[in-house]
């Protein structure tokens, strides 16, 4: 049976194990410079490694699981529209979410 664990990043909880490519919310760019770099997650949820399971409260003491940042874009463009029927009201919105995408090296 293979390690997961649950995560929280952005607002969001995420089940990873080791070897997945998780796409995340953008996350602050590491000190490399060309983009690439370690990312540490410290606010673990949940352990859980074949044998026994650690739930944290609200996260586990002293838990890391650690990632290499894949790359970085943008969504699709997702469009808002606001409409008011008789009275010439028309508002056209549009908005791409930024994302990061994380592959997980190594679970604690």
């Amino acid at each position: 049976m293979a390690k997961i664990a649950v995560i929280e990043t952005g607002g969001k909880q995420y089940v990873v194990s080791d070897g997945d490519v998780v796409t995340i919310d953008l996350i602050r760019k590491p000190a490399a410079s060309n983009g690439a770099g370690k990312v540490v997650f410290d606010k673990v949820l949940l352990l859980d490694d074949g044998k026994a399971v650690s739930v944290g409260s609200p996260h586990v003491a002293g838990a890391k699981v650690m990632g290499e940042l894949v790359s970085e874009g943008r969504a699709k463009k997702v469009t808002v529209i606001r409409y008011r029927q008789k009275s010439r009201y028309f508002k056209k919105k549009g908005h791409r979410q930024a994302f990061a995408k994380v592959k997980i090296t190594a679970l604690p």
